[in-house]
């Protein structure tokens, strides 16, 4: 979910892509798990910067086009994909930084994006919280299931109000 500190970014696809397969962090750090997001596009699709930064890496890894963009503390790894940037560009999000490849994947026979978020430490986290698209949380709420008005059947605001079931849903935490 997207936590205060979350910086707002951009989809590295346009228009909105379908979400292959979710994030599913590994338990341990050689673990299984899946340390990014697929994001289904077509091959030679616009690749763009999910945040502003730092290009630090743009070239072949087992294969594959990897590019990388820094963050500061954070960094976003994007594959396959031709860059069309070079190691030390600066980027805006939104930015064109390459275009998608048909490549070898998991996602046969569609062509995906993979689309990863690292934190300093090296730690992955769900890029799908830079746009809004993380899990979604439920919080208790200890109040009435009772609408503004007080009545059974009047509209609940989502933020303040308990849904039916007593929880309140807080966009802050990237409700899609």
């Amino acid at each position: 979910a997207r936590a205060v500190t979350d910086p707002v970014g951009e989809w590295p696809l346009r228009p909105r892509p379908e979400v292959a397969a979710r994030f599913a962090p590994p338990l341990t750090p050689w673990g299984a798990g899946h340390r990014g997001v697929d994001l289904v596009g077509e091959p030679g699709d616009r690749v763009r910067a999910a945040l502003p930064g730092t290009v630090t890496y743009a070239g072949v890894l087992a294969g594959r086009g990897v590019l990388v963009v820094s963050h500061g503390p954070t960094r976003t790894t994007y594959e396959p994909v031709a860059a069309t940037v070079s190691v030390g560009d600066h980027v805006d999000a939104g930015d064109r930084v390459g275009r998608l490849q048909p490549a070898p994947s998991h996602c046969l026979p569609r062509t995906c994006l993979h689309w990863g978020w690292i934190d300093a430490e090296g730690g992955y986290l769900d890029p799908l919280r830079l746009v809004g698209g993380g899990p979604v949380r439920l919080l208790p709420f200890l109040g009435s299931a009772l609408g503004s008005a007080g009545v059974p059947g009047t509209p609940v605001d989502p933020v303040r109000e308990p849904a039916p079931g007593g929880f309140a849903l807080d966009p802050r935490l990237g409700v899609l």
